[in-house]
């Protein structure tokens, strides 16, 4: 990230982005971090995008400082081929990394995710983290709160900002949208069958 200010309660992001930044529009979507934002600027160096206040609350773009690496990514095109699973860039929450382990073929990162999302997640199902899709790879409970723990390959540590997250870190999570939607439709259903017993 080259920049940061505040602008009302939210702030304003100015990103260095060369690689990524051919073909992006004024307009156009882009996720920072898993964090869907809207490029309002764009020059040959990156763009800028503001961050609302409720952006700020639900993610770890608000601890980002400039020269920090941060994980960019474009929207998907209808007409792609689809890898790994759908993401649509809207953070549940920021969970901290409760431990990074190097071995082996990569590293093993472990996060603490709260009861009320951690419903979401299963064994060998996806999760993203910063806007990485990952699958789970272990997942065991603690309290009210489940830790979840992802593989990261070298090259996930290599091209992406995971390789430099650490314990008591920050990290975004977005929980698969299926599983909100498959529960939201159980809820309804269980309200719907129960009001009439």
């Amino acid at each position: 990230m080259a920049a940061r200010r505040s602008r009302d309660a939210g702030m304003v992001l100015e990103v260095e982005a060369v690689r990524t930044r051919p073909g992006l529009r004024v307009g156009d979507s882009i996720a920072v971090n898993g964090a869907c934002l809207t490029a309002e600027e764009v020059s040959r160096e990156g763009f800028t995008a503001t961050v609302v206040p409720e952006t700020l609350r639900r993610t770890n773009l608000g601890d980002v400082s400039p020269g920090q690496y941060v994980n960019l990514e474009r929207p998907l095109r209808a007409d792609s081929r689809l890898e790994g699973h759908i993401v649509l860039g809207h953070v549940d929450a920021a969970v901290p990394v409760v431990s990074a382990t190097d071995g082996p073929g990569g590293r093993r990162m472990t996060v603490s995710v709260g009861g009320g999302l951690s419903r979401f997640v299963v064994e060998k199902g996806s999760v993203a983290l910063d806007g990485v899709s990952l699958t789970v790879a272990a997942l065991s409970d603690e309290g009210e709160d489940s830790l979840v723990e992802v593989a990261l390959v070298p090259h996930t540590l290599r091209a992406t900002a995971l390789g430099e997250r650490g314990v008591d870190d920050l990290v975004n999570l977005e929980v698969d949208i299926l599983a909100k939607y498959a529960a939201r439709l159980w809820e309804r259903g269980a309200r719907a069958g129960g009001a009439g017993t």
